[in-house]
């Protein structure tokens, strides 16, 4: 404490001139010399009435000082009453009376003047809500800290909270803003100043027990000091309650510490739902309501990808979001996303006013302090908390960087352990530097599953800085993509069972983890890379990544580093480069990898892995036309798996062997062999199976021309396929629905799935009615779409239910052309029949029979019916 302080009141406890000046001056954040120099006085009279040495000044001195300290009103009068002698006690701070001033102790820069206008707020209506029913709860805690990263909206919240609760506590609502360098005395003059006082023991006999709150911005400028004045204010006025901003807790008992999240990001692609669905998240909203104050265009759809974008690289930090959104007067959001997308760290924010939304430091009378000039970037903003950390902390948080997406706290357990420790016997305990982290704002936690921790990307790419300096970054991303191999390794055998759902989910949440440690290993760790790869497979096929996926493995398998590993290791990513060739029709080009992974697996006695080489092989040799052997392969499979009781084996095997009955028109035997699929499914918990079976029971309705059937069985399919993924076996079964549709002449709804079927940019699906012109025909070439020969198969059924042979017959041609090369040769002996009814051309009769020939499809009683019709009608 400072002299000031410890002097006593003038008698019956009135307030002396001296002490009053010196909180006037310290609330209008003035030096004693500036005080003098906007007065026109000597900055001696200053310091001798501020020390007592002059008792009673000239009138006309003490009227320039009130004027330079812009003092009105009660407090005018107070302190010209105080300079003439003793004077009544000022009466208390009330919601109807003028309302306390705040202060600004920036290098004592700024005016007293009332608590500054709350600031709207985008995104944070949950926090207002709950830190307004703190204060307003006669159990609330005495002090609340908002806490966080610069610029991520502590200073806008407090300020909102403030006036939110100002009218339940009728002895005032105040706030003052801490300079740099400020003391405890600074600090608590201010603090009692803003209510009408110049002592704590004033206030406390001021508010008289009435409810009041202070706010105290920016205590990270002078830590202790804030520290010291709320234990004090705190201990002597029990009404009085402290809401604080800064970058780090004050460190009170009972402290109640509320870290300040980033705002909500949109996830990736969520772009393509529309302006009016990325507008709902926060970061969004705040970015479009301050672009519009420097462009008049809202977003246009080509910039709305570059937007979600932008905001996810910002983090939702909602400074570095308006700093963006303000360049957005000369670049379009794609330019600043080509610009600033990995430069966000260089984003020039400043220390002023646009660092305290609210605070109105400028001062007309003198010009800006130096401080106020100095510009800062985000770097810098990180910077500051990342000092704050201790050298081992700093050293787990540049480790943790190397996380892109959630992470939970058993990876970053996996993370922090000490690489020499190979048998885990020393355990790492996360959680206290993950508080601590979530303690300054440098760590977000969203949701409740265990992937819910998120570095800000801000604070992520520092880190990363100084990894790099530091030369840990290489050690760094090695361990990271073993940390996520072993992830993986993990969750592959749940991709089957009735974790599936679960495990494709949480393969999902790390995907960007995945797909970075991947990229790092290939290149620093290959044999990490082939193990995190051959794990991948089955969730690759199921996000429909068949094609990068087998790419990555190839590559990897072609790594001389890789030759000599375990070579079950290799024949499980040389299976998984089979699997995903057959999802785009390359299964030929993959059949010799397949036969040898089995081989390895055999060799081994691996048979978890002959089960599921003998499947591969099967779907391979299906595509090659290889019927007899396929068949074989599901017979050996259904074989091994009952000698070894595994059920779901079983159930695949019975699912692959039905295909067969229907290319050998035994529908019926098709039928219970299917229902046989469902109960060992069920009996082995796995859904994903249950949901191919009826899949494949849709097909058999629709063959067996119950149309309706089809239809409805294939649509609830569909929509549970959406949940689990496999797009490859979704569009099959769309293709089902669509096709007994366009047989059921319900036309309108067979070409609504057309359009599903067909991706963007591919041709749009004609409307009902109408032909498609000549030349136009999609899935002519074949192979250029998997999807195009069922396509090609509806339009043919469509055109022959209008009564257009002629059409019809191009389309059927174009169904036979583009399926020639697929899985699924029951599907040309479907065109051609349709081929040969709708043109009567005998050759196409004859190649109808060499390929049921040559297939083993046996036409069903329908298709028999329909040829004898079209052959009796060309007769006759």
């Amino acid at each position: 404490m400072t002299p000031d302080h410890d002097r006593s009141p003038q008698p019956g406890g009135r307030t002396g001139l001296s002490a009053l000046l010196r909180g006037h001056r310290l609330a209008a954040g003035l030096t004693q010399a500036e005080l003098a120099s906007r007065a026109g006085v000597g900055v001696r009279t200053v310091r001798d009435l501020e020390r007592g040495h002059s008792s009673r000044p000239q009138r006309t001195t003490v009227e320039l000082l009130a004027n330079a300290l812009e003092l009105a009103g009660a407090a005018r009068s107070a302190f010209l009453a105080a300079a003439r002698g003793p004077v009544p006690a000022a009466g208390p701070v009330t919601p109807g009376g003028a309302p306390p001033a705040r202060v600004d102790l920036d290098h004592h820069a700024g005016t007293p003047a009332t608590l500054p206008p709350p600031v709207a707020l985008i995104g944070r209506d949950r926090d207002l809500a709950e830190l307004a029913g703190l204060f307003t709860d006669g159990r609330g805690p005495r002090l609340v800290s908002l806490v966080g990263l610069a610029g991520v909206g502590k200073t806008a919240l407090a300020l909102s909270v403030a006036h939110a609760v100002a009218r339940e506590h009728p002895g005032g609502a105040a706030g003052v803003l801490i300079g740099e360098g400020s003391d405890a005395a600074d600090v608590l003059s201010a603090s009692v100043a803003v209510f009408g006082v110049a002592r704590l023991s004033e206030l406390t006999a001021r508010l008289d027990g009435r409810a009041a709150l202070l706010l105290v911005d920016a205590a990270e400028r002078a830590p202790d000091a804030v520290a010291e004045t709320v234990h004090r204010l705190t201990g002597a006025v029990p009404s009085l309650r402290v809401l604080v901003t800064g970058r780090h807790p004050v460190g009170l008992p009972g402290e109640r510490v509320w870290p300040v999240a980033p705002l909500d990001v949109p996830p990736p692609g969520s772009e393509r739902k529309g302006p009016a669905a990325l507008g709902d998240y926060p970061a969004v909203a705040l970015f479009i309501t301050r672009l519009t104050q420097v462009r008049r265009e809202p977003p246009g759809p080509t910039e709305l990808p570059a937007l979600a974008a932008l905001v996810r690289r910002l983090g939702g930090l909602p400074l570095a979001i308006e700093l963006m959104a303000a360049r957005g007067r000369i670049l379009d959001l794609n330019e600043l996303l080509d610009r600033y997308g990995d430069r966000v760290l260089d984003l020039a924010t400043s220390s002023g006013a646009a660092e305290r939304p609210g605070w109105d430091t400028r001062d007309p009378g003198r010009p800006e302090s130096p401080r106020a000039a100095v510009a800062e970037t985000l770097r810098d903003a990180v910077a500051v908390s990342y000092r704050l950390l201790a050298p081992d902390e700093r050293a787990a948080l540049r480790r943790l960087a190397a996380f892109g997406n959630r992470w939970s706290v058993a990876l970053a357990e996996e993370m922090l352990a000490d690489p020499a420790d190979t048998d885990g016997t020393v355990v790492v305990d996360p959680v206290p530097l993950l508080d601590r982290l979530v303690e300054l704002g440098l760590l977000s936690v969203r949701g409740s599953g265990p992937f819910r921790f998120r570095l800000l990307d801000a604070v992520r790419d520092f880190a990363a800085e100084q990894a790099t300096g530091a030369g840990e970054l290489t050690a760094i991303r090695r361990r990271h993509a073993q940390v996520v191999a072993r992830l993986v390794a993990r969750t592959a055998p749940e991709l089957v069972g009735a974790d599936l759902p679960a495990a494709v989910h949480r393969l999902d949440e790390v995907s960007g983890d995945i797909s970075s440690a991947l990229a790092h290993a290939a290149v620093d760790d290959p044999l990490t890379a082939l193990r995190l790869a051959a794990a991948l497979s089955r969730w690759w096929r199921f996000r429909g990544r068949d094609v990068p996926g087998r790419q990555w493995l190839r590559r990897l398998l072609a790594d001389p580093r890789t030759a000599d590993v375990d070579p079950v290791l290799r024949a499980w990513a040389s299976l998984g480069v089979a699997r995903l060739a057959a999802e785009h029709g390359a299964g030929a080009e993959e059949l010799p990898a397949a036969r040898d992974a089995l081989a390895a697996f055999r060799e081994a006695g691996d048979v978890t892995g002959e089960l599921e080489a003998r499947t591969v092989l099967c779907a391979l040799l299906i595509a090659l036309g290889e019927y007899g052997e396929a068949r074989t392969q599901a017979e050996t499979v259904l074989a091994l798996a009952v000698r070894h009781g595994r059920v779901r084996d079983m159930a695949v095997a019975q699912n692959n062997l039905a295909w067969h009955d229907i290319r050998v028109a035994d529908l019926a035997a098709a039928r219970r062999r299917l229902a046989t699929v469902d109960r060992l499914a069920a009996q082995s918990g796995e859904q994903r199976l249950r949901v191919l079976a009826r899949a494949n029971l849709a097909e058999v309705s629709r063959l067996e021309g119950r149309y309706a059937d089809a239809v409805d069985q294939g649509r609830r399919v569909v929509a549970a396929l959406a949940d689990l993924g496999d797009p490859g076996h979704r569009r099959r079964v769309l293709g089902t629905v669509g096709l007994a549709l366009a047989r059921a002449g319900r036309s309108a709804e067979a070409v609504a799935v057309l359009a599903e079927l067909r991706p963007p940019p591919g041709p749009p699906a004609p409307r009902l009615g109408e032909a498609w012109p000549p030349g136009r025909l999609p899935g002519v070439t074949p192979g250029v779409r998997p999807e195009d020969g069922i396509c090609a198969l509806i339009e043919g059924n469509l055109a022959l239910h209008r009564g257009d042979r002629e059409l019809a017959a191009e389309w059927f041609a174009a169904a036979a052309a583009a399926g020639a090369g697929g899985q699924d040769r029951r599907d040309v002996v479907e065109a051609l029949v349709g081929l040969a009814a709708s043109s009567g051309d005998p050759a196409v009769m004859d190649h109808l029979e060499r390929a049921c020939r040559q297939s083993g499809v046996r036409l069903l009683p329908h298709e028999e019916e329909l040829l004898r019709a079209s052959t009796a009608s060309r007769i006759g």
